[in-house]
């Protein structure tokens, strides 16, 4: 059986991820203002859902909005415990300089679920959204 990507003759390349939020409004001006997320477009689907979109560079992020939505429950917020629910978990962003990009987003007030630490050989922390949704920064030992 041929490979499926031969198959398709395409290369698979991430695009975006998508993320249900409590508050359009904030999370927009969250992912503006912690990450510097441009925000391209912003629409109400009726009857379903608010969804907008945000680009950084190459990659982007679905953000919706669903009134009434059950709220993110507690154990998603924690990495450790997060691993035992089924499902996405985080995204993560590799970054050159961990150590002051956390000191820059800790002075933004920035919920911090894990703050640096060693993991094979890479310096990782783990933050939430203003949602909670958990996001992964990971900087690799060639850009210390």
């Amino acid at each position: 059986m041929p490979n499926t990507t031969e198959a398709w003759d395409v290369a698979l390349k991430p695009l975006h991820q998508g993320i249900s939020v409590a508050n359009m409004e904030e999370s927009i001006a969250w992912y503006q203002n912690m990450f510097g997320y441009k925000l391209v477009s912003d629409m109400v689907i009726p009857h379903l859902a608010r969804i907008a979109f945000m680009e950084l560079g190459d990659w982007s992020i679905e953000l919706f909005y669903y009134e009434g939505a059950a709220p993110l429950p507690a154990d998603r917020r924690t990495p450790n415990l997060d691993i035992r629910t089924h499902g996405t978990k985080h995204v993560a962003y590799l970054v050159q300089d961990l150590d002051t990009l956390m000191a820059d987003l800790k002075t933004k007030d920035v919920d911090i679920a894990m703050d640096v630490f060693p993991m094979q050989g890479d310096k990782v922390a783990f933050i939430r959204d203003n949602t909670g949704n958990l996001i992964e920064l990971i900087q690799k030992p060639s850009a210390c």
